[in-house]
């Protein structure tokens, strides 16, 4: 638990296949901790500039806009935006099955 205000998270699409999120991040603000149970991507809408919280320790990290990437399920994280702007990016987790 933190004491950062949270990020928006707005669902766009969620049938049996996937689940498409958008989230808008204020600096400072956070997804706050959880761990995803299906892979997923991210595309970064705008450049993010991001703090990753996890059990091992924290992580900065940093993608352009336009950037995607990969993870698998699992990994309990917090995402945090770090930098001085407006973040935003769209997750896509991809269900069992699909």
């Amino acid at each position: 638990m933190t004491n950062r205000a949270e990020a928006t998270a707005t669902v766009l699409i969620e049938n049996e296949q996937v689940r498409v999120t958008r989230y808008e991040f204020e600096p400072g603000q956070e997804t706050g901790w959880h761990r995803h149970l299906m892979d997923y991507t991210v595309t970064a809408i705008t450049e993010c500039t991001m703090l990753i919280e996890t059990d091992d320790g924290p992580q900065n990290a940093s993608t352009e806009q336009g950037d995607s990437y990969f993870r698998k399920a699992g990994v309990r994280h917090n995402v945090v935006n770090d930098g001085k702007a407006k973040m935003v990016f769209v997750e896509l987790e991809l269900k069992q099955g699909a």
